[in-house]
């Protein structure tokens, strides 16, 4: 009993989108940031509720002269990452699965959509993302399309506080590749990936 009462709080805390605002130091961040090889590059993540078909978090990945995860009001964390208020530095190819596998189970299913950028683009999000601060439970979506819009190539994105109207529309923008990523797991578990892609490959 008690632990059906623990898994139910850690769904209902994924679809809340908790928040806990935290400030690594200058040397953690610094020790932790890690360069990606790939095109300057904005990723949205959006989590749906598989029965309700309800949006429950969304994130950003970006992708500049580092690569950090804007993860407003959200429950992940790891270990070895440090974070400031909702950003997570050191988002390397292994974290960025942890990151999707956390999220992606029986009951929740992610969205990822990607679009390449200038650097200008990405350092600009990043530097929006850095600034932002913690983010109240319930307000994901709202901190990610406040970040994005006004930004060039992002102007006609909503202001909303539903994830999956971000989606939608996010998804609507020239260039950008949409994938579904599903995982068999229980709620108290994760595992391998199992991914439905749609466009270019992940």
């Amino acid at each position: 009993m008690i632990r059906l009462v623990l898994a139910l709080c850690a769904v209902l805390a994924l679809a809340a989108c908790g928040a806990e605002p935290k400030w690594a130091s200058d040397e953690a961040v610094a020790s932790a940031r890690y360069v990606h090889n790939g095109p300057p590059e904005i990723t949205l993540f959006t989590v749906i509720n598989n029965n309700s078909e309800a949006g429950a978090h969304t994130g950003l990945l970006i992708n500049g002269s580092e690569r950090i995860i804007f993860d407003p009001a959200g429950t992940w964390y790891h270990p070895a990452l440090p974070e400031r208020n909702d950003v997570h530095y050191g988002m390397s190819p292994r974290m960025v699965s942890y990151y999707i596998d956390y999220h992606a189970r029986e009951t929740f299913r992610m969205i990822e959509q990607r679009v390449t950028v200038t650097p200008g683009v990405a350092e600009l999000v990043m530097a929006r993302a850095k600034a932002y601060g913690a983010v109240p439970k319930a307000q994901c979506a709202n901190a990610v399309s406040s970040i994005l819009r006004g930004v060039p190539g992002f102007e006609g994105l909503p202001s909303t506080w539903y994830p999956n109207t971000l989606s939608d529309a996010f998804g609507a923008l020239p260039g950008v590749t949409t994938r579904t990523i599903l995982d068999d797991d229980a709620d108290d578990n994760h595992g391998v990936l199992i991914v439905q892609a749609k466009g270019a490959p992940g």
